[in-house]
């Protein structure tokens, strides 16, 4: 009998453990605080923020399982097993989730939806126009599962898209590859609309600063749903009052939740979503969990498995 141990504060259980029922009826879903050191079958976590320390006192856990794409809040604690894999959320879900918001957030930008609906509280009738989506240069940095579904969503709307990761990625049409440190400057200088889906590592945070937001080009606009971490904030609101930010959607921020006396909240080349770009889905995300332990136990590799030298 499959076993998962289930963290997840502040939200209901019940369609969890439904989802699991669902997909397979043999699953013993056992919420915290009501874990079990049981050693008798398979155990895997699947858990959000959980406390620190936490898996470390259930040595029958054979997989930590992020119930979301991001996995910086496992790796948060120390004491966390190096010899138990990690596995970020990448069900069906998650990633059509993302390409809405992405789509949603790509066009209010080329439409100059902030612009107008600030028009409107000014009760301003003024036409803005905007150029076809064909001369609309879109980058999407971070080009991972969620990144390809952003992209795909895009495509036939015919803007140019060009992605930058750090590291190569298979040619596909419609999309221009940049790789590492070296492209980075070239891949912002090509990019009207910028769409951050990096993860969290060393390397990531404060990506996006006063030097790399100055090589955009004058009136591009930052959309981030990765990680919080990965823009310089200050440096952004600069560039937003000296204009050369046209616009910001954040559905991220180096500290959640956003503080009430915080300028973001106010400004008005803004967009604030309090992290809900993706959420996972329940039943993609049961039977995404079930195969990647079905190839666990045949001695396959699973899906989406953390590389810790990486960080994701």
């Amino acid at each position: 009998m499959t076993r998962i141990l289930f963290y997840l504060d502040g939200f209901p259980h019940e369609p969890w453990q439904k989802a699991f029922q669902a997909a397979d009826p043999s699953v013993e879903f056992l919420s915290y605080p009501n874990w079990s050191r049981n050693e008798n079958g398979p155990t895997y976590a699947l858990v959000w923020e959980p406390p620190s320390g936490l898996i470390r006192e259930f040595p029958n856990i054979q997989a930590v399982f992020s119930l979301g794409a991001g996995v910086d809040h496992i790796l948060e604690d120390d004491s966390l097993p190096t010899s138990v894999p990690v596995i970020r959320m990448g069900d069906d879900g998650l990633k059509e989730g993302m390409a809405e918001y992405v789509l949603m957030n790509v066009l209010m930008h080329h439409r100059h939806m902030p612009l107008l609906l600030n028009q409107q509280k000014n009760s301003t009738w003024k036409r803005v126009f905007s150029r076809p989506a064909a001369n609309t240069r879109v980058g999407i940095m971070g080009y991972g599962a969620l990144g390809r579904s952003a992209a795909a969503a895009l495509r036939p709307l015919g803007y140019e898209i060009a992605a930058w990761s750090n590291s190569p990625k298979s040619t596909e049409q419609g999309v221009i590859h940049f790789t590492g440190q070296s492209a980075l400057k070239e891949f912002l200088g090509r990019t009207d609309i910028l769409i951050c889906l990096l993860p969290e590592t060393e390397e990531t945070q404060g990506l996006l600063n006063s030097e790399t937001l100055a090589c955009l080009p004058e009136g591009a606009a930052v959309i981030n749903a990765g990680r919080g971490s990965l823009i310089d904030i200050d440096a952004l609101i600069h560039a937003l009052d000296i204009g050369h930010i046209s616009g910001a959607t954040l559905d991220v921020v180096p500290e959640e939740p956003l503080a009430q006396n915080h300028p973001l909240w106010r400004h008005n080349k803004v967009i604030i979503t309090p992290h809900i770009a993706a959420i996972t889905r329940t039943q993609t995300a049961a039977n995404y969990i079930l195969d990647n332990i079905r190839k666990m136990e045949l001695g396959e590799p699973p899906q989406n498995m953390l590389d810790r030298k990486r960080g994701y």
